[in-house]
């Protein structure tokens, strides 16, 4: 039996009860033809832009063909919620470089498994209520939350939750752009209600402004709307399984887990709203935490404090790496570098490459005060 079209409205309305309720602050509906996306996945995977992100090519045919991930897909209900906590501090520690500066997002607990528990949570609700009213269909939802191969900012833009802007992010004008997205596919055809249930759609709205391609420390950005994620620090303190490329290191900073810098600066974050999810409150003060205090952590220690975050997924080894780095471009005082030292002889040997490359910028700095450290470069390739 199919749905009973005459009822999606009624649905709807209790769906955004439901998604209010569990903390979600928009949603809206996605008919999934991702055909439109093709030409430019395509393009920027042969520019070999995915880095060492293999999954993104190997998902490519279930990223543009929704219903390979959830057999019967005929639409998706797109979620955003917000993250940003109060007093973020995000130029104070940024300017604070004896401070470890991790990205906002994973300050709490980690939303992949918060966000996808609540739409499984809400998937259930419409079950019961297909169930009750719409007897004889069987519903059919799968929730999301950034692990599968889904082209979520697409759909998101279908959805009318924003634009893509260009740094690439999801943007939306009443609340920036500090929120995770979240997807539930099903097999209710919700794309009959498409523009009908009283959203505003966002067109682009970045006009001329490029701030945050200036801003990016390590020019990520080959041209507005696509990153070489490569270059990206994110990719490089995260995703990157491997020694960070030195061209990169001073760069980088004090951003030990992630970057937030072209959100930092894009103007309409003026308008973005706090998070109301406790969950998503700092952590064992990773928001006003030292480079040293975090450097002296044991691997136990480690998995202790990060059980539940985000940040546990990169490993002890790449969150070695990235503190050394952060404490090479910090302050060249006798007790970094002595805590550099110590660590060096009980360190692998990726972690030891940038702690002798901290130890050779602290010296240096130490020889010669004067010295600036590199905090921003720009492509040669």
């Amino acid at each position: 039996m199919t749905f009973p079209l005459q009822k999606l409205p009624q649905l709807e309305q209790h769906i955004a009860t439901w998604a209010n309720a569990l903390g979600f602050s928009d949603h809206g509906y996605s008919f999934g033809d991702m055909s439109a996306q093709q030409a430019p996945l395509e393009t920027w995977l042969a520019n070999g832009y995915q880095g060492d992100m293999q999954w993104i090519e190997d998902g490519k045919a279930m990223r543009l063909d929704p219903s390979q991930l959830h057999e019967g897909t005929c639409s998706i209900i797109a979620f955003k919620m917000d993250y940003l906590p109060q007093n973020a501090n995000i130029i104070h520690t940024l300017k604070t470089p004896d401070n470890a500066y991790v990205s906002r997002y994973a300050l709490g607990r980690d939303y992949h498994k918060l966000i996808r528990k609540r739409l499984a949570q809400l998937g259930k609700n419409i079950h019961q209520w297909c169930e009750e009213h719409a007897p004889g269909f069987t519903a059919s939802t799968r929730p999301f939350v950034d692990s599968a191969p889904v082209l979520e900012r697409p759909i998101a833009e279908q959805a009318g939750i924003g634009w893509t802007g260009k740094h690439t992010l999801i943007l939306n004008k009443q609340a920036g752009s500090w929120f995770f997205l979240g997807e539930l596919f099903t097999n209710i055809p919700f794309q009959a209600l498409q523009n009908t249930h009283g959203k505003s759609t966002h067109s682009n709205s970045c006009g001329d402004c490029t701030a945050c391609l200036k801003v990016c420390p390590t020019d990520a950005f080959p041209k507005p709307y696509v990153l070489d994620a490569r270059r990206c620090i994110s990719y490089l303190t995260i995703e990157n399984k491997h020694a960070i490329p030195e061209e990169f290191r001073e760069p980088i900073g004090n951003r030990v887990f992630g970057c937030d810098d072209c959100q930092a600066i894009c103007p309409w974050n003026k308008y973005a709203k706090h998070t109301q999810e406790p969950d998503f409150s700092p952590r064992h003060n990773l928001d006003k935490t030292t480079l040293s205090e975090l450097f002296n952590w044991s691997e136990a220690t480690f998995l202790e404090n990060t059980q539940g975050s985000p940040i546990r997924r990169i490993g002890f080894e790449n969150w070695q790496r990235n503190l050394a780095v952060g404490l090479g471009n910090g302050s060249a005082t006798p007790e970094a570098m002595s805590q550099l030292s110590e660590k060096r002889d009980i360190s692998s040997e990726m972690v030891k490459e940038h702690i002798d490359w901290a130890l050779h910028k602290l010296t240096q700095r130490q020889d010669n005060p004067k010295l600036t450290r590199k905090r921003k470069i720009k492509r040669v390739t």
